[in-house]
């Protein structure tokens, strides 16, 4: 009897550590406080320096990331381990067409001389590496007029909004947009300034 009750006891717990486990790698089920310590915890973007914005959606980083964490963990590696300064514009592959980086350098433009726009295959992390500009964010609910419809092969589709949100982007933070989230970047702050940009373009499956 005592011998049956001790090996009912073990299984539960193996059974509740089990589920416990499996539950743990699914965010859609952690509680907000639990969410809150991972993405604080910061082992996701690889111990990288530069601080995430706030505007990020975290729980929509956490699914994201466990379901393609090869690469996740390889963007921010690549962030972390290169001299983003010197690396030439233009594409950088980093896992063919699933995984690359983008590095541009520009003006900073007038709200008139850009549209908003957002993706279907492709999360953005965007990271202004020199200079300062406005990047400007709601979600893709808040779509007003279409100004180009989507385009598969370039992945991008550009319109109005009805309302959003300013955010001062420099290199002390990193921002990621994903499918949700609309976004209107480079924008000027006040006179024009010359920006230094890496997009890393991270295929969703």
């Amino acid at each position: 009897m005592i011998r049956n009750f001790f090996t009912s006891i073990t299984m539960i717990a193996f059974l509740i550590g089990l589920f416990g486990c499996k539950s743990s790698k699914n965010p859609e089920t952690w509680s907000d406080k639990k969410l809150d310590e991972w993405f604080s915890k910061g082992e996701w973007n690889g111990g990288w320096s530069v601080q995430p914005d706030n505007s990020i959606d975290k729980r929509t980083l956490a699914i994201n990331y466990f379901k393609n964490k090869e690469r996740w963990d390889k963007a921010f590696n690549f962030l972390r381990n290169s001299n983003l300064s010197t690396l030439e514009t233009g594409r950088h592959n980093i896992d063919g067409d699933n995984l690359y980086a983008s590095i541009s350098e520009y003006l900073t433009k007038d709200e008139s001389e850009a549209r908003f726009e957002a993706h279907r295959k492709y999360v953005d992390i965007q990271y202004v590496v020199s200079g300062k500009e406005i990047i400007q964010i709601t979600p893709i609910a808040m779509r007003d007029t279409v100004f180009q419809e989507y385009d598969e092969t370039r992945d991008i589709e550009f319109f109005s909004v009805k309302e959003h949100k300013s955010l001062t982007a420099t290199p002390e933070r990193f921002y990621i947009f994903f499918p949700s989230d609309a976004h209107r970047p480079g924008l000027r702050i006040e006179a024009a300034d010359s920006v230094r940009k890496v997009v890393i373009k991270l295929r969703i499956d």
